[in-house]
């Protein structure tokens, strides 16, 4: 079973790739750094979807303002038509934010448990990360078994970078 052409050119791009990674490499490095003193309340749990929601726009926006800089001199990027599709490109970074955002105002407003809900957030980015590495793999034409191996790796990976990140803070 092969991807269908359409599949196959949006899960190779490259901001998708990027925003894809990193909007689920910040949800968890938020998780892991808001949740480290041990709060757990409902009220905490929207606290931090809060600044999760403000931390990926905000990180949206600083990289869509480092590539309109760094491409200052390509006529398709000038003014604010071009400010405009820089900061468009980003709706990957927030978009894959947007599930640990969802788990976290259902902890907030109840819908499940509080206690505990950032490991069940940690393991969906995780699962994301893999999945990243594994339809990018199948998409570059690699076997089932070489893009198991690719999206583990990627999972793996993004565990290091989350848990550096969490002993850093």
């Amino acid at each position: 079973m092969s991807m269908s052409p359409a599949l196959r050119r949006v899960a190779v791009q490259p901001n998708v790739l990027f925003g894809g990674v990193y909007g689920a490499v910040l949800a968890s490095s938020m998780v892991a750094a808001l949740t480290q003193y041990g709060e757990t309340a409902r009220e905490e749990r929207l606290h931090d979807a809060r600044w999760l929601l403000i931390t990926a726009v905000a990180s949206a926006l600083a990289h869509a303002y480092a590539h309109l800089i760094a491409r200052r001199g390509d006529a398709a990027r000038r003014g604010v038509p071009g400010a405009l599709r820089a900061l468009a490109g980003e709706w990957p970074l927030v978009v894959a934010t947007l599930p640990t955002l969802v788990i976290l105002l259902g902890a907030g407003w109840g819908w499940w448990r509080s206690a505990g809900i950032e490991y069940v957030a940690f393991g969906f980015n995780i699962a994301l990360l893999f999945a990243w590495g594994l339809s990018t793999a199948r998409a570059r034409g690699r076997t089932w078994r070489a893009a198991l191996a690719i999206g583990c790796a990627d999972a793996l990976l993004g565990v290091v970078v989350v848990v550096a990140g969490a002993l850093i803070k």
